[in-house]
């Protein structure tokens, strides 16, 4: 199962996922992050993985492919949230942060909701539609 989750930024993609994830899910997923992405300079993502328990071999490699299709467009991507109770995928998050630099990836406990949706609504200095959002006050 893979739900999307509100979020009020318009760059972010959330979405709670759940139970076996399908390869139709999974381009669902695929699909929302590459409509964020022409639409916005720098996306942020959300993962609620508290339920999950596996994927369909046919989604694994779906999941697979489309990551290494990613990595020469991780610039793209400003941070991941990972919102979890469960602690290996907590050290699964910690793994990737050290692969991926360009992306920053955090754990959030499941309580911690909130905080994930607020850090991952923010943007890097620079990627705001308003300069005054980036600090930029007129001459």
């Amino acid at each position: 199962m893979l739900e999307f989750i509100p979020h009020p930024a318009g760059h972010v993609v959330a979405m709670r996922v759940g139970g076996i994830v399908t390869a139709q899910e999974l381009q669902r997923a695929i699909d929302a992050i590459e409509a964020a992405k022409r639409d916005h300079p720098v996306i942020s993502l959300v993962a609620e993985l508290d339920d999950l328990r596996w994927m369909t071999l046919t989604a694994l490699l779906k999941d697979v492919g489309y990551g290494l299709t990613q990595l020469g467009d991780l610039d793209r991507y400003h941070r991941a949230a990972v919102i979890t109770d469960k602690e290996w995928l907590k050290h699964i998050a910690h793994l990737e942060d050290r692969l991926f630099r360009a992306l920053e990836i955090r754990t959030f406990s499941t309580r911690e909701h909130a905080a994930a949706m607020a850090w991952v609504g923010e943007l890097p200095k620079g990627a705001h539609e308003d300069p005054e959002e980036d600090g930029y006050h007129g001459a």
